[in-house]
């Protein structure tokens, strides 16, 4: 039975989150019918919260589309608990000039890509600290709010300083997505308790840094050719950050273990120990098919023991990094993991 939590008295997600970045064709071709399919069978699995983005391409009219068909197949009342979470990500391009229209104009698209006449959550981002003016798009996003088009004001990626910040200017923040997992444990740097204090919620991507936390890679040598994506591009630099690959596999061995003793596998044991971290509300897994909807759901059944947080935390107190606050490497454009992102999204999304 997957877990649920509510992020305001009015609000209750699944503490599973269904990730759609895989959908955007970034991973390859996408069947259009199978992902819908695969969608269905997550909302029939007890997973009824599913994240997207704008800069995703073709996601939002694809959960669009996925929110007719189970008003369709399963009711109103169905689709009355479906949450879907976008995110609002302004090109760094154009964050000098961006306006009041300027967001309503890309809010007004993500409510005709998701047929819907009110956002459930968005979740804003701010590419440069350098640039000012975050606080005030984050109010002006909050006027769309108490104008009924955003049901919650939420953010993604800051780090503790400007997320105080925001808090501070009386933005009524309920969440904030942020990159969480047994490799990278930033948000522990303070943003955590800064959210616990103010009742903001962590919704967690990476948990299995895409894909790196599994099964897949238990004993497999070091890769040395380019690897098949970005996303485990990324990963394999937070790797190195925790304490190379020798350290990541003592760190796969032992959760194999613990997944022996509980019958299940190893991303399912690094989502659920990331889940069950103060301050978290929900953990953000992707996939692009049926294969992987019954063992996400298998995280909210699973209950790890004492035993088993010890033996995680025997190999986590020989971790070296990464090192710092949430984000702060990623924003580094002339390092090694600011340099593989891409800032200027938003014209290439259909």
């Amino acid at each position: 039975m997957t877990e649920t939590t509510d992020l305001r008295p009015d609000y209750r997600i699944s503490r599973v989150i269904r990730g759609n970045w895989q959908l955007a064709g970034g991973h390859g071709a996408v069947d259009r019918d199978a992902a819908l399919t695969a969608l269905l069978r997550a909302f029939d699995s007890g997973v009824f919260t599913f994240d997207c983005a704008d800069i995703y391409t073709g996601v939002e009219d694809l959960l669009g589309a996925f929110r007719e068909l189970l008003t369709d197949q399963r009711g109103a009342e169905a689709a009355r608990r479906l949450r879907v979470h976008t995110k609002l990500v302004p090109d760094l391009d154009k964050l000098p000039t961006l306006t009041r229209g300027d967001l309503a104009a890309i809010v007004d698209e993500s409510l005709r890509r998701l047929r819907v006449d009110c956002l459930d959550i968005v979740q804003f981002h701010w590419w440069d600290y350098a640039v000012p003016g975050v606080v005030e798009a984050m109010l002006a996003l909050d006027e769309l709010r108490q104008a009924g088009k955003l049901r919650f004001v939420g953010a993604t990626n800051f780090d503790t300083p400007h997320t105080r910040a925001i808090l501070d200017g009386g933005v009524p923040l309920v969440s904030m997505q942020t990159q969480y997992s047994l490799l990278d444990t930033r948000p522990e740097n303070g943003l955590g308790a800064l959210c616990q204090r103010h009742d903001v919620a962590l919704l967690c991507y990476g948990t299995v840094a895409g894909g790196f936390l599994g099964d897949r890679w238990l004993g497999a040598p070091e890769p040395v050719d380019a690897l098949e994506n970005r996303s485990l591009t990324k990963y394999k630099l937070i790797i190195d950050e925790f304490g190379g690959w020798a350290l990541f596999q003592e760190l796969l061995q032992a959760c194999r273990r613990i997944a022996d003793r509980h019958g299940t596998d190893i991303a399912t044991i690094a989502s659920r120990a990331v889940l069950d971290r103060p301050g978290v509300a929900a953990v953000i897994v992707g996939g692009r098919n049926d294969a992987h909807v019954s063992a996400n759901a298998r995280i909210g059944a699973l209950r790890l023991t004492q035993a088993d947080r010890a033996e995680l935390d025997h190999v986590l107190r020989h971790r070296r990094g990464p090192a710092g606050d949430t984000y702060t490497l990623e924003r580094d454009r002339t390092g090694r993991h600011g340099a593989i992102m891409k800032y200027n999204l938003n014209s290439v999304v259909t």
